[in-house]
Parts: C-alpha cells; structure tokens; sequence
C-alpha cells in the first residue's frame, strides 16, 4: 500500500511539473509575441522618424542652395560693379518674417527688426573690415509680381537707411535689390511657408 501511495505521490508531482511547463511554455509564447509586437512598433516608428528627417535634410538643403545661389549673384554683382577690393563673400543673414515682423504690405521697420539689425552691425564691427551689404528683399507669392518686387525693394531699402542712420554704415557700401516672389525657399501654399519666404537677406562681402 505504501508502494502505491509513493507512486501516486510521483504521478501527482510528475503531472504538476507537466502542467507548470506547459503553462510556462504558453507564457513564454505569450510573452515572446508580445515582444515583437512591441519591436516592429519601434521599427515602424523609427522608420517613420527616419523618412521625415530624410525630408527635412531635403528641404533644408534645396533651402541652402537657393540661399547660395542669391549670395553668389551678389558677389556677381559687386565684382561687375568694382565695389570690392577682394571679391570675396564673408557670410550671409537671413531674417525672416519671424524675425523682423513688418507689418502687412508695410516696410517699416519693427522693434524686433531693429534689434534685430543691431545684433547684425555688431558681427559687421567684429568683423573689422571694410565690407560691402547687399541687401535683398524677398517677398511671398501673395500679390502680383510687381507688388511684391516694389514691396520687397521698399523693405531692403529700410534696412539700408537703418544701417546707415543707426550704426553709421556708409550709404555707398551698401545697395539694395528686390527678388520679389522669385526664390521662394519654402512653399507658398502654407501660411509657415509664406512666412519664410517673406526675408530680408543681407549678403556681406569685402
């Protein structure tokens, strides 16, 4: 009777440990699926995060080309008009309207503006050397072209008497010019685009 009682007393352990192993074989499984669930989340998510950097390096690139492009025509222009002694480009600024917050249509300049383009004459003095601005009007697609070009030309030239009025900059070492809608550098067809795109830049060369 003890013999069988022993044996009993196995079979019961031995069907626990069955049981315990399938249990922990089914959470096992359980718990492995779930963890791949949780891994291809991440990869989709960071595969998502990756397609949208590649986009903003994209944007940001067609942004410093199309900036490159209006930096070299200044020199361009500067070289054919003999106003540099070296031909050469220092460096660019690019306020947006972000930055210096003209008002609708309007060329006058804003407080932020101004500090704005304190901050700018005081590179232009670390710089020490004897330097030539040309300051560029850029505009958005809203209006008609001739609108915008007179409204671009009338914004640099604010910037221009600025300089000079407030930080003595010699009105000969600097010239104005308007693009206009011409070289958008973000898309017109939204109001964060439109914004970019209505700047003033102000190329330095020397």
């Amino acid at each position: 009777m003890a013999s069988l009682h022993k044996v009993q007393t196995i079979l019961s352990i031995f069907l626990v440990l069955v049981s315990v192993g399938c249990a922990s074989k089914k959470y096992v499984k359980t718990e492995t699926a779930a963890a791949e669930s949780r891994a291809g989340e991440r990869i989709d998510g960071l595969e998502s995060q990756v397609e949208q950097n590649q986009t903003e390096i994209s944007n940001q690139e067609a942004e410093i080309a199309e900036v490159s492009r209006t930096a070299q025509e200044a020199l361009d222009r500067a070289i054919a008009a003999g106003q540099l002694a070296e031909g050469r480009f220092i460096f660019e600024t690019i306020m947006t309207d972000e930055q210096v917050r003209f008002g609708l249509n309007q060329a006058d300049l804003s407080g932020e503006a101004k500090a704005a383009l304190d901050a700018f004459a005081e590179l232009i003095r670390i710089e020490g050397a004897s330097v030539f601005i040309e300051i560029q009007g850029h505009t958005d697609s809203q209006g008609s072209e001739a609108f915008n070009i007179d409204l671009g030309g009338r914004r640099a030239e604010s910037v221009r008497r600025y300089l000079s009025s407030a930080h003595d900059f010699p009105l000969h070492r600097m010239s104005v010019i308007s693009y206009g809608s011409r070289v958008p550098i973000a898309s017109n067809d939204t109001a964060e685009g439109r914004s970019q795109n209505r700047r003033v830049a102000l190329v330095v060369l020397s």
